[in-house]
């Protein structure tokens, strides 16, 4: 049986270890493998990267390994973003392509409007970023309250709105592996900005629309885990 991993990164202001209860829910065969960033988890002594292209660059020379065995990216929000440079990255250094790329929750590289933009691009203060995360939808108020937590976030926050917000999109050849976007019906992005993400790539593209809002991986995670798994099965037998 061939095992593929799912090297997924995460979304604004979180650990990698977001991913963690998916291994319990996939089949053996698919090994979720959370790709930690700098600054938070078992990194948090590593400065906050604020530079996602440098921070793409980093993790291509980190996983590049990874790379020997069958394998997809995924990312959720920022982390889309990021394994969308990771995998011109990894491409860079020769190495072989991923079975998919699956970007979930955000609006293409090229449209970016309602986004980021200059309202990104300079440091936020505590306020703006609990507001943020308050319209997104995610955070309990209980949590948004507490100073403690709020310390240890709020940085890690500040940092990763600012790696979307500085973000530049370069003009590239396109990739060539299938390319599935999912998204939430009631989130920001149009369904404009979801599609648009077909343009970067020339293998085969997907949309498909979840319920929900920005978190919609989180609530209505049996329906998103069928669909990678659904999408890699045909992978797994042909690796």
């Amino acid at each position: 049986m061939t095992t593929l991993n799912l090297l997924c990164l995460p979304y604004s202001g979180a650990s990698a270890m977001v991913y963690s209860r998916w291994r319990r829910k996939l089949p053996a065969w698919l090994q979720v493998r959370p790709v930690e960033l700098p600054g938070r988890g078992a990194r948090m002594a590593e400065p906050l990267q604020t530079d996602l292209q440098a921070l793409a660059r980093q993790l291509a020379g980190e996983q590049r390994l990874a790379t020997a065995a069958p394998y997809a990216l995924l990312g959720h929000s920022l982390g889309a973003l990021l394994a969308f440079e990771l995998a011109h990255e990894l491409k860079a250094l020769g190495c072989p392509p991923p079975l998919a790329l699956f970007a979930c929750g955000t609006a293409a590289p090229t449209r970016r409007e309602g986004y980021d933009g200059e309202n990104w691009r300079e440091p936020k203060s505590d306020e703006a970023l609990k507001s943020e995360l308050r319209t997104l939808n995610g955070t309990p108020e209980e949590v948004l309250a507490n100073d403690e937590l709020m310390s240890l976030t709020l940085p890690i926050l500040r940092a990763d709105f600012l790696l979307c917000g500085r973000y530049a999109y370069r003009q590239r050849p396109t990739l060539g592996c299938p390319l599935h976007v999912l998204g939430g019906d009631a989130d920001r992005a149009s369904q404009a900005q979801l599609l648009a993400w077909g343009r970067e790539t020339h293998g085969p593209f997907s949309l498909r629309m979840f319920p929900g809002g920005h978190f919609f991986i989180h609530e209505h995670e049996d329906p998103v885990l069928g669909e990678l798994v659904a999408a890699l099965e045909p992978h797994r037998m042909s690796a």
